[in-house]
This record gives C-alpha cells, sequence and structure tokens, in this order.
C-alpha cells in the first residue's frame, strides 16, 4: 500500500511538472502563435499587416526569453537541487563624482536614476547572454516541451475520447483510444518533466567567453580592492608613525640634547630627564610593536595560523573555542594574513554589534574533490549580520575574492550568527 501511494504520488508530481515544463517551454511559441493569428485576421495580403505582426513577434520573443530562461532555471534548481549559472553581466557600483555628476561605468549622467537607467540598457543591450537566452526560447519548445508535452496530451486524448461525443467512431475504438492516452500519461508523467534538467544544463549555462569575461570583471575589480586597501594600510601606518613613535622619537631626542647641556651644571636634573627618556624609549618601542602587529601579529609568522588563533581567542573578551582538523602548519602569508585578520574582524563584529558572550571558532580541511580550507565562526549573539556594500563584511568578501575565497553568512534574528570562510586549496 505505501509504495502504491508513493508511486501514486510521483506520477501526480510528474504530471504537473510535466504542464509547468510545457507551459514555460511554449510562452514564446504561444506569441509567435498568436501574431500569426492576427495577421489572418487583419488579412494576410494587406502589405501593412506584417510589420506590427513583426515586431509583436520579434519583441515578445526579446521580453520573454530572459523571464522564460530564468523561469526554467528555478524550476530546475527546485526539483533536481541542479543550480544553472545564469552568467548575466552584473551591473558596477554607480559613483558620484566630486562635480556632481554620476558614472555608471559607460557614461556622466546627471543624476543617479539616468545613470541606473543608461547603465541597465547598456549591459541588457550588450550582454551576450541575450542571444544564448534567444536560442533557448527558439529550441526549448522542441527539445523539452515535446518531451514534456506526452504526458497532458495522453491526458486531453483520454478526455476526448472519452467525455465527448464522437458518432463517426465506434465505442470500442474510442475506449482504446482513451485506454492508450491514459496508459501514456500514467507511464510518462513521473520521467518526461526529467528532460528539463539536462536541457538546461546542456543550453543555460554560461558560455566560455561568458566565464572568462565574467572573471576578467571579477579580477579588475579586486585589483582596484586590493590597491584601495593597500593606500588606505599605507596611510594608516604613515599616519600612526607620525602621530605615535615619530613625536615620542622627536621628544627623546629633545631630552637627551637638554640632559646632556646640564649634565655638568645640574647632574641630578639630567638624570631624571635621562630616566624619562628611558620610558620614552620604552613607549616607543611598546607602539613600534603594537604598530607591527597591526601588520602582521608575530604569532603568526612563528607558529602558523592555528596557533595565531588560538592567541586571538584568548585575547578576546568573548570565551572562546577554537578546534582545529588536518590544516597544515603554514600557508601562504597573504592567506594567512586574510584568514587571520578575517576571523579577528568576525569576533569584533560579534562583540561589538552581536553582544554575543560566545563564540566558536573551527578551522578544518576538506577533502571532498580538490579539498578546501574551511573556517567556521560562530556566536550566541542576537543575530541579524548580512553583508551590505560597502560594509566591512562586503569588505572582508572582497578581500578573500583574490584568493578564489568565499563568505557566507547565516543569521537569523535572535542569533546565532554562523560565518563560513571557504578558501580552495589550490590557492594555498
Amino acid at each position: 500500500m505505501g509504495q502504491l501511494g508513493s508511486w501514486a504520488a510521483s506520477v501526480c508530481t510528474g504530471f504537473v511538472r510535466a504542464c509547468a515544463v510545457v507551459g514555460v517551454s511554449m510562452a514564446v511559441p504561444a506569441v509567435w502563435a498568436g501574431a500569426v493569428v492576427l495577421a489572418i485576421r487583419w488579412g494576410v495580403g494587406n502589405p501593412w499587416t506584417w510589420l506590427p505582426v513583426t515586431l509583436l513577434a520579434g519583441g515578445g520573443a526579446l521580453l520573454l526569453s530572459r523571464p522564460v530562461c530564468r523561469m526554467f532555471r528555478h524550476l530546475v534548481a527546485r526539483w533536481t537541487g541542479t543550480a544553472v549559472p545564469a552568467g548575466y553581466r552584473q551591473a558596477a557600483p554607480v559613483v558620484r563624482l566630486s562635480t556632481g555628476h554620476w558614472w555608471n561605468g559607460f557614461s556622466y549622467e546627471r543624476t543617479r536614476r539616468d545613470a541606473l537607467l543608461d547603465q541597465r540598457w547598456r549591459i541588457r543591450l550588450r550582454d551576450p547572454a541575450n542571444w544564448r537566452d534567444l536560442r533557448f526560447a527558439a529550441i526549448a519548445p522542441f527539445i523539452a516541451g515535446l518531451v514534456a508535452a506526452v504526458p497532458p496530451a495522453g491526458a486531453a486524448v483520454t478526455v476526448l475520447a472519452l467525455a465527448l461525443p464522437w458518432p463517426a467512431l465506434p465505442s470500442p475504438v474510442l475506449s482504446a483510444a482513451g485506454a492508450l492516452g491514459l496508459a501514456v500519461a500514467v507511464a510518462g508523467a513521473p520521467y518526461a518533466w526529467r528532460i528539463a534538467e539536462p536541457v538546461a544544463v546542456r543550453f543555460l549555462r554560461p558560455s566560455p567567453a561568458m566565464l572568462l569575461a565574467d572573471r576578467v570583471d571579477e579580477l579588475t575589480a579586486q585589483r582596484a580592492d586590493t590597491t584601495v586597501v593597500q593606500a588606505a594600510e599605507i596611510r594608516r601606518i604613515e599616519r600612526d608613525l607620525h602621530d605615535g613613535a615619530q613625536a615620542r622619537l622627536v621628544g627623546l631626542g629633545l631630552s637627551l640634547a637638554t640632559a646632556e647641556k646640564l649634565m655638568e651644571a645640574d647632574p641630578e636634573r639630567a638624570r631624571a630627564l635621562m630616566r624619562e627618556a628611558r620610558k620614552a624609549a620604552a613607549g616607543s618601542l611598546s607602539e613600534l610593536r603594537e604598530l607591527v602587529q597591526g601588520i602582521n601579529p608575530p604569532v603568526l609568522n612563528d607558529r602558523g595560523l592555528v596557533d595565531a588563533v588560538r592567541a586571538l581567542a584568548l585575547d578576546s573578551a568573548l570565551e572562546t573555542e577554537v578546534s582545529a582538523q588536518d590544516v597544515p602548519p603554514h600557508l601562504d602569508p597573504p592567506i594567512e594574513s586574510a584568514l587571520y585578520f578575517g576571523i579577528a574582524e568576525l569576533l569584533t563584529n560579534a562583540v561589538k554589534h552581536a553582544r554575543a558572550n560566545r563564540a566558536r571558532i573551527s578551522l578544518a580541511r576538506e577533502h571532498t574533490g580538490p579539498g578546501d580550507l574551511v573556517v567556521d565562526v560562530e556566536d550566541d549573539g542576537r543575530g541579524g549580520a548580512d553583508i551590505r556594500p560597502g560594509g566591512g563584511l562586503d569588505g572582508l568578501r572582497r578581500r578573500l575574492a583574490v584568493f578564489d575565497g568565499t563568505l557566507e553568512i547565516t543569521s537569523p534574528a535572535g542569533g546565532p550568527t554562523r560565518a563560513r570562510i571557504v578558501v580552495p586549496c589550490e590557492s594555498l
């Protein structure tokens, strides 16, 4: 009884999915059929008929091709779990310049709305994915729609044969046609819709040229981000040196010069100045150590990422637990630095924004496929964290992208917050 119920459920589900595939695949041909019907009604011999009909057929195909492809990807991902990348060109941020104009990557506009509108249409018209979508909208009815239409067609034959009167045909013929249509519909329903997955994978994935163009754009953005980060870091170091250690060293020089002049006239005061100079030298040394630690902590260079994270956890205001499994003792220094400061930023956010009390850091090497280095940072805070454009987490995501790394945030309201950093082993 259980197997029978499961089989009946698969038939019903498959029939609904087959109808959905047919409906999505036949959207553009339906527009073409409507255009042909209008041409016949307006008169085929009228030369002015074909202009609006052609515009209707071409414009309908252009407007429906992308929604049809998006719906096809959505259905495949929902039914099979296979995610087919869209490969559409992404819009760059619109930036306001000091002149008051807006730059959208193509032209200068007076308002942000005009810049976004111009950018949207330029990207849409120049995107090579448009031709891929048009091709799919044209061939999907024949390679996916016809196969998926088998169960609905069988059901339609059954209804027509058994529910409607056909005086010209004998009853046994109608009964046989109805039974055959029902058998075709029932037998094909669990399988006919499955044509959608291979068709989507074959015809809707980005072409190598599109992937290469996206990769070039991504690397260009990463280079710009790296340049900005490096410039900001250099300015920070210069400011810290100028305001801290340099000022102390200047004061130290003045104290030593004064002590030198007072050495014979007032030895006691000269010794007092020497003691103050020694304290100033110790303070300068401490500031320089803090500055160097801000660039790269010594424990990270000496003992590797795991021990540096454990030291960071000991200094954190949270009760932090650190676990590591199969992590290499030393990674490439840029990757170690990016992961270390990424973890430090996540802990800081947990204290400052999430008001957490405990945190857990897990570092592990996964050996699925080529393997990844995975870092999980979880806290018991109030949640609500997300990656906002221009925010700290967005900056961390961009820094990790330089190494093909990713950052995922799961933070429902009320917590807990879990951040996952994944760096491919090819980058290690």
